[in-house]
């Protein structure tokens, strides 16, 4: 009787072995793009492919559609949910922590509150995402300097835009984008009115920024100076 073959390795019956499976692994291992950034991976892209013929031209287009997609990543991120906490709003290292009035646009008085400032490097992801869930109730911008965002002026010097957060207990939270040293592009797509939930997406600084979030009168921050914080995930105080 004739022995069958033995196969060695993957063959296309075998179900591990798909196409549409290692596309869904590619996918999951490399983040999408925010689509802010969509038009620099565009214009990298196209440069390649203008220059086509000449090595260097391609090459300096394909590594410049990498970079930006590597920068305006948007990775997916699970946030905690147990009640009352209080999450990053953006990738980077804890660079403050103190106490500060909040940003006077926003009507809310001198009396300082316990404020938790992260700085973004090029490396960071740069979007931004609710440090809690709940009904925006003012978005205020303010033209500013570009300063290096790791300094302690920049809270106060540098162009902004606040975002103050009623949850649904009446606690307020606010958070600040601040633009850094090559930033000159905030977004936020966040507007009077909207619920966010906490870790919703709402909005991306370009090139380099620094997040500041003020809290509640009483609320105890749980990270320390140069932790690493992951936006969405990470918890930085919980909420009386």
């Amino acid at each position: 009787m004739a022995r069958r073959p033995r196969t060695v390795g993957p063959t296309a019956e075998d179900p591990a072995f798909s196409p549409l499976h290692m596309l869904e692994l590619v996918r999951s291992a490399v983040p999408p793009v925010h689509p802010a950034g969509r038009p620099f991976v565009a214009a990298g892209l196209g440069l390649a492919l203008a220059g086509r013929r000449h090595r260097w031209v391609r090459r300096a287009g394909l590594l410049a559609a990498a970079g930006c997609a590597g920068f305006f990543r948007h990775p997916p991120r699970v946030p905690p949910v147990r009640p009352g906490v209080v999450v990053a709003p953006a990738d980077g290292e804890v660079c403050v922590i103190d106490a500060a009035a909040p940003p006077a646009e926003l009507g809310m008085g001198d009396t300082p509150l316990p404020r938790v400032s992260i700085f973004l490097s090029l490396l960071d992801a740069h979007v931004q995402r609710a440090p809690v869930g709940g009904e925006v109730v003012a978005v205020q911008h303010r033209p500013g300097r570009f300063g290096s965002a790791d300094l302690a002026a920049a809270s106060t010097d540098n162009e902004r835009t606040s975002l103050r957060l009623r949850t649904d207990t009446g606690a307020e939270v606010v958070v600040v984008q601040i633009a850094g040293l090559l930033a000159r592009r905030i977004i936020c797509d966040a507007r009077v009115g909207d619920k966010l939930s906490i870790g919703d997406t709402y909005g991306l600084i370009r090139f380099g920024s620094r997040l500041d979030t003020y809290l509640p009168a009483g609320a105890e921050p749980v990270v320390r100076v140069g932790q690493r914080a992951i936006a969405g995930e990470t918890v930085l105080a919980t909420l009386s």
